[in-house]
């Protein structure tokens, strides 16, 4: 790939509804477009990834899901594979195994950091349609290291809460709708990016590193963050609250990352998956303490005295998760209030 500083390496991240979005996009692009495409989206781990294929039909350029260890060439558009992060290192593309970041692998923060750590100010940052706010931390790196950063406007977003997100935390360089970015993006390749000023901080080498899959551990984390009283949802590890960051964002030993916003919602979920567990173990009350009674009736009395002592279990189970609920309750409704 050839040296000349220009904004030639264009990083797209996106979420729910981006594919139709990206697709638009593409069909801008010119066949001779001087800068090489990053695109990572919010894809399962077992997807047969069919967006390549999806892109290719309207792209006059070439549409590929990424490989390991491969040279990045000019004019050609690259797709993150099923879970694993797209990392930008260097001139090549490199597989990151890292733990999840805001719960998906691959995620678009560590693809806007790694294109950050290796070309500064050539890097263009998009921040497309989607939920929560995944892309927004990676995003101010870009920014901070002198790239140039976009946010698909909200209003025209199928779901808004990436680019609003992504406004939030950074002072973007543009906003544009689906219609206009292709050209948008076209013109920022043909321009001069400018020399890098600062070298990259350690802290964004180390969440490079994490997402590659290096061993994080207490000595490593303490260095760019501060541990919480926070559990970690995936390995209930300590969460440890990042240094300066934009968002707010945790990380546990392991290297799990969170930004509040994920972190909140990921809340949600468990509070529900309590209500649901609370409603089964009621049931089985029900049911055991009906086959108790049909003991009874029946002359099996010691048959009767099992289920009885199995349906007190049961309460007991329903009771504990019903408190849970509440606890939960109070603290989701006291976060609510601080925040008003």
């Amino acid at each position: 790939m050839s040296s000349s500083a220009t904004k030639d390496i264009i990083a797209i991240g996106g979420s729910a509804g981006s594919g139709a979005v990206l697709r638009t996009l593409v069909a801008d692009l010119p066949a001779d477009l001087p800068a090489s495409i990053f695109v990572s989206t919010h894809i399962p781990a077992h997807s047969p990834g069919i967006l390549p294929e999806f892109l290719a039909a309207k792209s006059r350029l070439p549409v590929t899901q990424a490989v390991d260890g491969q040279p990045i060439e000019r004019g050609h558009i690259y797709i993150a594979a099923p879970d694993r992060h797209l990392l930008i290192m260097g001139e090549t593309i490199q597989f990151g195994a890292g733990p999840r970041e805001n719960m998906v692998r691959p995620s678009i923060d560590p693809m806007f950091r790694s294109a950050a750590l290796s070309f500064g100010p050539r890097v263009v940052g998009l921040v497309l349609t989607g939920m929560l706010n995944d892309g927004a931390a990676g995003l101010h790196a870009i920014k901070s290291n002198g790239g140039t950063t976009v946010v698909q406007h909200p209003i025209d977003a199928e779901v808004d809460q990436m680019p609003l997100a992504a406004l939030e935390a950074v002072e973007v360089d543009h906003v544009a709708s689906a219609a206009d970015l292709g050209r948008l993006l076209t013109n920022l390749a043909a321009s001069d990016a400018g020399p890098r000023r600062d070298q990259p901080s350690d802290d964004l080498r180390l969440e490079v590193e994490i997402a590659a899959g290096a061993r994080l551990g207490s000595a490593e984390l303490r260095k760019i963050a501060s541990p919480t009283a926070i559990t970690c949802p995936d390995c209930h590890g300590v969460l440890s609250e990042v240094r300066g960051s934009r968002p707010l964002r945790f990380r546990c030993q392991i290297g799990h990352a969170y930004t509040a916003e994920t972190l909140a919602a990921h809340g949600g979920e468990l509070d529900e998956a309590i209500r649901i567990a609370m409603r089964v173990m009621e049931e089985r009350v029900t049911l055991v303490e009906r086959m108790a009674r049909d003991a009874r009736d029946t002359g099996r009395p010691a048959v009767a005295e099992l289920y009885e002592a199995r349906a007190l279990e049961y309460r007991r189970y329903a009771a504990t998760l019903r408190e849970a609920a509440l606890t939960s309750l109070h603290f989701g409704r006291s976060s609510r209030f601080q925040d008003v």
